[in-house]
């Protein structure tokens, strides 16, 4: 503890380039994950596809990944767009897959309800399939979040900011009080931003109000 006070601002600087190396990534999926999870819970044959592209990709180990995307993209190594885009192909597995598993959990007497007094496809899917869906995709996003703010420690081992650094910088210097600073410091923010997607998924389904998480 004593480290992470002495040296309170250098850490801070790591750990907002790191909130940064981890939610971005998080957005960007949602906008590729939500469209195209929709589109494959309404065709069996396109949820197959997605399900089977999704494993292989996640299961690709992240330091290949990092090493692999440069060539390929004309990016360098060490460029933080290299880690933004090997965790938005990794939030995109895991989210594509939770979407149709959430709109799954809506009751079908809901939908059919919704479809007998004359939703359109459009209104059913923005006012009665996603609001009803979304406790279950948030307890998905939860899990991605906190697992990218676990992932972008990896990218210290390729020179890409982030409180990585403290656990590489640590090693070399054969200084375990820093390593010990570093996984508090991602425990805290995994904790607060698992909190945060918590207390705004009770927000956005009020109808649920004294279920615990």
């Amino acid at each position: 503890m004593r480290y992470l006070v002495d040296n309170f601002d250098e850490i801070a600087g790591y750990a907002r380039t790191h909130v940064y190396l981890a939610l971005l990534p998080l957005l960007l999926g949602l906008a590729i994950a939500i469209p195209a999870g929709a589109l494959a819970h309404r065709a069996r044959w396109l949820r197959r596809v997605t399900t089977t592209v999704a494993s292989i990709a996640y299961t690709i180990p992240s330091l290949a990944l990092f090493v692999i995307l440069p060539p390929l993209l004309g990016i360098g190594v060490i460029d933080p767009l290299n880690v933004v885009i090997a965790l938005t192909i990794y939030s995109v597995a895991l989210l594509v897959t939770a979407v149709p598993t959430a709109l799954d959990s809506v009751p079908a007497d809901t939908l059919d309800a919704a479809d007998a007094i004359g939703f359109t496809p459009l209104r059913r899917v923005l006012t009665v399939d996603f609001p009803l869906a979304l406790p279950v995709f948030v307890a998905n996003l939860r899990v991605v979040a906190v697992t990218n703010i676990s992932m972008v420690t990896v990218g210290a081992l390729i020179g890409v900011g982030g409180l990585g650094k403290l656990f590489t910088q640590g090693y070399q210097r054969d200084y375990p009080d820093e390593i010990v600073a570093g996984i508090i410091v991602v425990l805290v923010l995994a904790l607060i931003v698992d909190r945060v997607l918590y207390l705004l998924g009770r927000l956005a389904t009020p109808w649920l109000k004294g279920r615990a998480a």
